[in-house]
């Protein structure tokens, strides 16, 4: 068979799911779905495959058919995936097995499985990858650069930082004052917001948004981030608007509800107590980090991580910031934290400090 034929491209493309191949329903679903629009548009476009391809499509129906009662029984091995060499008994691996030298060009066509779910994300972009771009937006813009001149599309990458903390990068970059970040994200497609119009110090821009919608300047940013904090944040930055941000801050105090929620204070020794590394399961990562961030709050992350801060609203009781419908609260004794418990939306969770 001449190495270009259509036979050969259409055996190229299916060959590509053999790696994705996993042993759960909502796998196959997706394998069966992928498939046959891949297979559909290469007949589409190749009508002389249109024999191989159709028989390529049956054979694909009769496999799917055929594990929901042998292939996908799990077993005390192996409960998770199908080898490769099942795979390939059956008709429509028996099929593409004609061309495996191939796998290389068609890992081009579709993502490989790499052991971390890329198939399932597939054609979302990976997580991994949104939560750089946002997170290098707060401070390195070469970075920014060369993530968005490769996709610009990653100007508008957004991320939950935990608990539903959301941020986006253009969000990230306005809260630390960074206009020229901002400008580069903009000119790429970002979406500016209040926040970011607030950092900028656009007061006509701002006080026209308050206007026609009251009670808009009440919403806080990323991490819980004020809207005044926004104006404050750009005029120390890099912003040249400094006249008209502070026009904008004296407008937004006058206001007297744009500076977010007060919380109730604490000593720098009254600190120490919670903070260190609590455990609530045996896995290296089951478990949480009090720390102090650098606005010198504490703050719960991930084992090992830096996390959001905690905005105390009682004794031993704190709102993870940004989320109010989270509560963090801490059990102590003589003085002792012997644990914390989080507490959110159908989920009770409690970790023994270590």
């Amino acid at each position: 068979m001449p190495r270009n034929s259509p036979n050969i491209e259409l055996v190229r493309v299916s060959l590509a799911i053999l790696p994705c191949i996993r042993g759960n329903s909502s796998m196959y679903r997706w394998q069966y779905s992928e498939t046959v629009k891949a297979l559909t548009h290469y007949l589409h476009n190749r009508p002389q495959a249109m024999t191989t391809g159709c028989n390529a499509i049956v054979a694909f129906i009769n496999f799917r058919k055929q594990s929901k009662t042998s292939l996908l029984k799990p077993s005390m091995k192996n409960n998770s995936s199908i080898s490769r060499r099942v795979a390939v008994k059956s008709s429509v691996f028996g099929l593409l097995a004609i061309s495996v030298s191939n796998v290389l060009f068609a890992k081009k066509v579709f993502p490989t499985d790499g052991g971390d779910g890329s198939c399932r994300r597939y054609p979302a972009i990976e997580d991994s990858v949104a939560a750089e771009m946002v997170g290098v937006s707060h401070f390195d813009l070469d970075r920014v650069k060369k993530l968005v001149t490769a996709r610009p599309e990653l100007s508008r990458a957004t991320w939950d930082w935990g608990f539903g903390d959301w941020e986006t990068a253009i969000g990230a970059a306005s809260h630390v004052g960074r206009k020229d970040i901002v400008d580069f994200l903009m000119l790429n497609g970002a979406r500016p917001d209040i926040f970011t119009f607030a950092m900028l110090g656009s007061y006509q821009i701002v006080k026209t948004m308050i206007e026609f919608t009251p009670g808009v300047q009440r919403i806080l940013g990323p991490h819980g981030i004020s809207l005044v904090q926004h104006v404050k944040n750009g005029i120390t930055g890099d912003n040249n608007n400094k006249d008209e941000s502070g026009k904008l801050l004296a407008f937004l105090e006058s206001l007297g509800d744009a500076d977010g929620e007060k919380y109730m204070g604490m000593e720098e020794q009254d600190k120490q107590k919670y903070l260190g590394d609590y455990k609530y399961g045996d896995g290296d990562a089951d478990g949480f980090s009090v720390k102090l961030n650098s606005r010198k709050l504490i703050s719960l992350g991930r084992l090992g991580k830096n996390g959001g801060a905690l905005y105390k609203i009682s004794d031993n009781k704190f709102i993870y910031n940004g989320a109010p419908s989270v509560l963090v609260s801490f059990l102590i004794e003589n003085d002792k934290v012997l644990s914390l418990t989080v507490t959110e939306p159908g989920l009770t969770l409690t970790a023994r400090k270590i």
